[in-house]
């Protein structure tokens, strides 16, 4: 597992504060328009620390069209930018499809750190009844797995995600935290302080995709849905 851990040389530009980490981080979805004006927004979102302090905030970039037509498997570009305005981390997810009959053409993200920098991809493994991934560094070498339950939905309690080496060893947690009623959505990822912080931006990325393809609301219905089933 010492390839999972931190390398104090090849910390992206911009990404240092996520090398201070060790508990969780709060993604806050304050898109809210889709509820209101019946039609689907760019997503946004505030990434905050364990004190609530904002770190980065990130925005979805993707045309009314394919927002509204393609609901939550529709591509997207997603900046991730610091306080400063600076975009330190860039996730690219194409069109796949929303089937779990089938074995191929699943989701997958690209994660860049700096922009233009591939650092890592998540890649969804094929299951009929669990929603699985895989997380690969730049070398597209499978570095961490991630597990979620037989039924991701968020009724009255969190949905715990479980992040595993590849030995099988617990490294973390990816948890959509219920926030009642309401259409935001808020994450928390717990990892080790000493995990490649490259491996941690790997993971901030698939917290956005596992939102997309699970708790995505559409069309204002108040229904989440989801690309697994």
């Amino acid at each position: 597992m010492s390839e999972l851990f931190s390398n104090p040389a090849a910390v992206p530009p911009g990404l240092e504060y996520l090398t201070q980490v060790s508990v969780h981080i709060l993604m806050n979805n304050f898109s809210s328009f889709p509820a209101i004006i019946g039609f689907e927004t760019n997503n946004q979102y505030e990434i905050k620390n364990s004190m609530g302090q904002k770190i980065f905030h990130a925005k979805e970039t993707t045309d009314c069209c394919t927002r509204n037509i393609c609901g939550p498997v529709r591509s997207f570009d997603l900046q991730i930018k610091d306080n400063f305005d600076q975009e330190v981390i860039h996730l690219i997810r194409p069109y796949r499809c929303s089937s779990c009959c089938f074995p191929c053409c699943l989701q997958e993200m690209e994660v860049q750190a700096p922009p233009g920098n591939t650092i890592g991809y998540i890649k969804q493994d094929w299951h009929m009844f669990k929603p699985k991934f895989s997380l690969y560094d730049m070398s597209k070498t499978k570095a961490l797995s991630i597990e979620g339950p037989l039924c991701a939905i968020s009724c009255c309690g969190d949905v715990d995600f479980d992040v595993t080496s590849k030995d099988g060893h617990s490294v973390g947690r990816i948890s959509k935290q219920w926030t009642g009623l309401t259409d935001t959505d808020n994450f928390g990822i717990n990892f080790p302080m000493d995990l490649d912080v490259r491996m941690k931006a790997v993971l901030l990325g698939a917290s956005f995709l596992i939102d997309f393809m699970f708790f995505e609301q559409t069309g204002g219905s108040g229904l989440q849905s989801s690309v697994f089933g």
